[in-house]
């Protein structure tokens, strides 16, 4: 086997490893699909309640660098660790039986991704990435792709940012 043939098939396995492959419907076509449509809007009501009743308990740093790793790096990071790796790796391991409508595998791993956020939160915040988690792995199941996953995961960090910036200012 050839060098490039090696490289190709070391790409190919780290893609597959991580979830990051081309969406099941396309690239772009998940931006036009009801669940991601309806797990888009259904930020607004989140963001417009945090902004009303969590004002008091906001302590956020907006500097350039805090506001580009909460947008892009934490959401791409924790994406390809939580939905891409551990989820697929579930996933392939059969853990895609349901416990009632979520996989077992979604489930893991948004118990998984909260433990990780109680190490840097207190708990009350903590446990509001429930849902949002278990949103991105249905995303990362339904488009067998962590692709999604990550732009929603930005999109709803940017909304808290914007939200906390609104309410803060």
């Amino acid at each position: 086997m050839s060098a490039d043939s090696e490289r190709r098939n070391l790409v190919s396995a780290l893609r597959d490893a991580f979830g990051v492959a081309r969406p099941s419907t396309g690239w772009w076509a998940w931006l036009r699909d009801p669940h991601f449509l309806v797990a888009l809007l259904a930020a607004l009501p989140v963001w417009f309640g945090i902004g009303l009743m969590a004002r008091d308990y906001m302590q956020v740093a907006f500097t350039t660098c805090a506001l580009l790793s909460f947008v892009v790096v934490q959401p791409f990071v924790e994406e390809l660790a939580f939905r891409g790796a551990l989820q697929g790796f579930l996933l392939q391991r059969g853990a895609a039986r349901p416990v009632g409508p979520i996989s077992f595998a979604n489930l893991a791993t948004t118990a998984a991704f909260v433990a990780l956020h109680f190490t840097a939160q207190p708990s009350v915040w903590a446990l509001t990435v429930v849902v949002p988690s278990l949103v991105f792995g249905h995303l990362r199941e339904r488009f067998a792709s962590v692709m999604p996953a990550i732009a929603l995961h930005s999109i709803y960090n940017t909304g808290f940012a914007a939200t906390a910036w609104y309410v803060l200012r």
